[in-house]
């Protein structure tokens, strides 16, 4: 079982564990029954120590996604399926029951929870009101796209930079880097980005973006005699379709990519094609010269166990 930790992000590092079991849970690559290894495996092959799986298992039992059973072992539990997938509103009433039980039991009363609830979220609404991140991509469309898709899903203010922006750092990106409460890319880029931004000292969070599935299948059902044209804005974001293409077994397409800007030789092209797949930067400009009918959109989405996990990493590290 491959567990990704960030050492460096302030978050917990039993935190960082119990979240990305409990991905797996979601994801159904850990299913009911599977065997859990012992804390003390996790922990040699983490290399962190064992208090901090112990610590990781105790919550996740807790919440009913593991069950410890003496002597055999500790198992992803039956209910598991039902607790992460099931309705919304029961899962945050079971949160609730739990967090007032907790505060019962240590002698608070009903009210005074209640007003700690209270205080509480508008403690986090100020926070998101105030907030901000940076999203780092390497190429512009990319990190447009992703910074909107953050700010949909956290309710926070994002804004987009490319690696490009990092290695020439003009004042803007600076101030841009020197507001952020946090810094979010791709995880292939977090390393190469970590290198660029450690003199701000901010964290940098990872997530995970897949092409979108509808659009691969709609390319895939075209006639094998398609005519096909594919217009983005950098070399970068075609490399990344081509390999999305290549893992879809899309190798035999009639293909031209392009990048020009220039007007001229963009209708040129578009006339000699049947179907126009076009990156969201380059959308308006293809509608200039192609009725709609014509246009495929590409579109990449942030992974959504992984938009989960970040939204619990801002959480802990009180950024909303």
């Amino acid at each position: 079982m491959e567990l990704v930790l960030n050492k460096g992000s302030g978050i917990p590092l039993y935190k960082q564990v119990k979240h990305a079991i409990t991905d797996k849970i979601r994801s159904k690559e850990l299913s009911a029954g599977f065997k859990m290894p012992t804390e003390r495996e996790l922990s040699e092959h983490l290399k962190i120590s064992r208090n901090t799986v112990s610590a990781a298992y105790k919550d996740l039992e807790k919440e009913g996604l593991l069950i410890s059973r003496q002597g055999k072992g500790t198992f992803v539990a039956e209910e598991s399926d039902r607790i992460i997938h099931g309705e919304v509103h029961e899962r945050i009433l079971h949160l609730v029951d739990a967090g007032m039980k907790e505060a019962l039991d240590y002698g608070m009363e009903a009210k005074d929870f209640l007003h700690l609830v209270e205080q509480r979220v508008e403690e986090k609404l100020d926070l998101i009101r105030t907030a901000s991140a940076v999203y780092i991509e390497c190429n512009t469309e990319q990190a447009r796209y992703f910074a909107q898709q953050i700010e949909a899903g956290t309710n926070m203010k994002c804004d987009p930079l490319t690696i490009a922006d990092l290695i020439e750092m003009t004042d803007e990106t600076r101030l841009l880097l020197y507001k952020a409460k946090v810094i979010v890319s791709t995880f292939n880029h977090v390393p190469e980005v970590l290198e660029y931004v450690e003199s701000f000292g901010k964290t940098v969070l990872g997530v995970a973006i897949n092409p979108d599935l509808k659009t691969i299948v709609r390319i895939a059902r075209l006639p094998r005699e398609t005519r096909l044209a594919f217009v983005c804005i950098s070399d970068e974001f075609k490399s990344k379709v081509q390999q999305a293409f290549d893992n879809a077994g899309l190798t035999d397409l009639d293909l031209v990519y392009t990048n020009t800007q220039d007007p001229d030789q963009l209708e040129r092209i578009l006339a000699d094609r049947d179907q126009i797949i076009v990156s969201p930067g380059r959308f308006r400009d293809v509608r200039t010269y192609v009725e709609q009918e014509r246009i495929i959109p590409f579109l990449y989405n942030l992974d959504e166990g992984t938009l989960k996990t970040l939204k619990q990493n801002l959480l802990e590290l009180n950024i909303v």
